[in-house]
């Protein structure tokens, strides 16, 4: 029997040694003895980082929803498969079990079937975390549609963009959501972004709020009255291991967002195994991911991992703050949550909170406590330790990205002794290497450098969506035959790693990546801009906070300095998303720039942050002057 549930460190290393020395044939293992194929691969993995590509279980035919469903129907079909959380605590949870839940996923999928859509058309989702989000993800994978799930946060140009970047024929919404006490009409922003979207043939509209909308004859249709007309079995489609599964994007540090793309079979193996291991789950266990589905911690870590290995897994639509601050405990409490996975940014805006909304509830019941989108630092560490885990249930610090589909460093809890902000041990079958700026591997301990991966693993996107060159240029191109993370780190002198940060100008604000580019060409657009630079600065709640540096045209310097920077909030509001607002706008009179015109953000991170000492030697600028008439007016 492989080693599908490692239980102690020495196991860890053993099997650790095992993945990294035959990767082939640990992967083949766990692949044979814990999922189901309809034919067998003919080679276990073929790859070359050069081109770069990546097949595993190549020649293999499956499909990902007779893993999650289907299999366990003899045996879990009266089990909980999904626990849904409404955002307002009066209505009802829903308990949707096995059975239900894949007769739900066949209606689903034959609705899409008789709305034209076909094995590879691509499908995008704009759901708020409804159960119907998680069928028409399902439904996509059961036909060979490839799902593009847009988060609910975005704006209409943002959909707009994604919708046509891979060509979707169908999106599937709501009328509306609710967060907390606001309502979001979801039906206005997609049919504002369908006036650029040619493409798109069909609208479904899962009713949420009862809010009024607009429905568009022969394209927008009630998604309710087609689930009850549909068949209540559906044969899922035969996906080669190779086939994609979906295309998600993620932004980019230039301006247009990457739509990552992961492939059926190997993510399939990694999810379900990483879910096993990081979170120890067991039979009858109550997991829970706060994320939203609308990105990647969703998709891998609520729906095809947890799914994969039979569990039951919370949906929740609310916010962390709503009614009150005690929410996410008393949502652990009702439904006793064994595995709890959330955000730093989330823990330190709780942590503010009067403790007395964390003591009124009962939170025996975990036992796992996780932690995903950025590092989490020390004083949130301890606070999550201390209140919620009571120190008894061990806090896995996860690091992975969009692009690697799975957890890729992280501790295994009552395994890995774990460390406050430390990632710790790469997960099995991960091959980490710490570069220097040359493209030399550093080696030994107490070293830090740029965090690549020497070894392909089953999870990683295989692509970008329409620009392979892309994909090569982002990820393989800076360090020789490695991946390329994009992120720093340190090792420690027992070889754990610290993740210490993006080296490029992606900035992680809530756990969300946001590429500076795209935000600074919205500013950029607004009638008194001249030019902007964006730059994270710490932030006590968020990890780090949005800084804009922002030249005024001369028709903008008489403007009323809070009206201009309420305005140039909104423009991004609506070309991004409120996510990507700035909490800091700075008006100057130039940026410091290089001889060669680059804009040194560096010297624009360290006035930011206050840390004005060691700005190092600014004489080489172009413009050295400008460096003091920032500082002297910074906010």
């Amino acid at each position: 029997m492989s080693n599908y549930h490692i239980k102690h460190l020495e196991e860890y290393f053993q099997v650790y040694r095992k993945s990294v020395q035959h990767p082939e044939a640990f992967w083949e293992e766990i692949a044979e003895e814990h999922f189901v194929w309809r034919s067998k691969w003919d080679r276990v993995l073929s790859w070359d980082f050069t081109k770069p590509e990546v097949k595993w279980f190549e020649g293999a035919e499956l499909n990902i929803t007779e893993n999650c469903l289907d299999r366990h129907l003899p045996t879990k079909r009266n089990s909980t498969a999904i626990i849904f959380e409404p955002n307002d605590p009066q209505e009802e949870a829903q308990h949707i079990t096995y059975g239900q839940l894949h007769e739900r996923v066949c209606r689903m999928a034959n609705v899409l079937k008789e709305s034209g859509i076909n094995k590879g058309d691509r499908v995008c989702v704009y759901l708020p975390m409804i159960p119907e989000l998680a069928y028409t993800v399902l439904a996509c994978a059961r036909i060979g549609a490839i799902h593009s799930v847009v988060f609910a946060g975005f704006s209409s140009n943002a959909l707009a963009a994604r919708i046509n970047d891979c060509d979707c024929k169908m999106v599937v919404t709501s009328d509306g959501s609710f967060r907390g006490n606001k309502i979001i009409d979801l039906k206005g922003i997609v049919d504002a972004a369908l006036e650029d979207c040619p493409g798109v043939e069909k609208v479904l509209v899962a009713k949420r709020t009862g809010g009024k909308i607009t429905m568009k004859k022969n394209r927008d249709y009630w998604l309710k009255p087609l689930l009850n007309d549909a068949y209540a079995d559906n044969d899922a489609e035969r996906m080669k291991a190779e086939d994609p599964l979906f295309i998600l994007y993620t932004s980019g540090s230039t301006g247009k967002p990457k739509g990552m793309v992961h492939t059926s079979g190997g993510y399939m193996v990694y999810t379900a195994y990483t879910f096993k291991n990081v979170f120890q789950y067991r039979e009858g266990d109550v997991y829970w991911c706060t994320a939203d589905i609308g990105w990647i911690t969703g998709h891998s870590y609520i729906i095809y991992g947890p799914l994969a290995n039979g569990a039951t897994t919370v949906m929740f639509e609310g916010v962390p703050s709503y009614p009150d601050y005690g929410r996410f405990w008393a949502v652990v409490e009702k439904h006793k949550v064994n595995q709890f996975y959330t955000a730093p940014t989330a823990i330190r805006a709780l942590a503010k909170e009067n403790l007395e909304y964390v003591e009124k509830y009962d939170l025996s019941s975990l036992k796992v406590l996780g932690s995903v989108g950025e590092p989490i630092n020390e004083e949130a560490w301890h606070w999550y330790n201390n209140n919620i885990g009571h120190g008894k249930s061990p806090i896995v610090d996860t690091w992975w990205q969009t692009e690697t589909g799975g957890i890729m460093i992280t501790p295994l809890p009552y395994v890995t002794p774990t460390t406050p902000t430390y990632a710790t041990l790469p997960f099995i079958g991960i091959q980490p290497a710490l570069m220097d700026e040359e493209g030399n591997e550093i080696m030994g301990i107490q070293v830090d450098g740029r965090l690549c991966i020497k070894f392909p693993w089953p999870s990683m996107a295989r692509t970008i969506w329409g620009d392979h060159e892309r994909y090569r240029d982002t990820y393989f191109t800076a360090y020789k035959n490695n991946y390329f993370t994009g992120d720093g780190a340190l090792r420690d002198e027992v070889g754990y790693y610290r993740i210490t940060g993006r080296v490029d100008d992606v900035i992680i604000v809530s756990g969300h990546n946001l590429g500076t580019a795209p935000i600074e060409d919205s500013i950029n657009e607004h009638p008194a801009v001249a030019e902007s630079a964006i730059v994270g600065f710490p932030h006590d709640i968020k990890g780090n906070a949005l800084y804009g540096f922002v030249i005024l045209k001369e028709i903008g310097e008489a403007r009323d300095r809070d009206n201009l920077r309420k305005e140039i909030n909104q423009q991004i509001t609506e070309h991004i998303g409120p996510i990507a607002k700035l909490d800091k706008i700075q008006f100057v009179p130039g940026l410091p720039k290089t001889r060669s015109g680059k804009i040194m953000r560096r010297i624009l991170r360290k006035i930011a942050s206050k840390d004005t000492e060691n700005l190092g030697d600014i004489s080489t600028l172009l413009n050295p002057e400008v460096v003091k008439e920032i500082m002297d007016n910074t906010l």
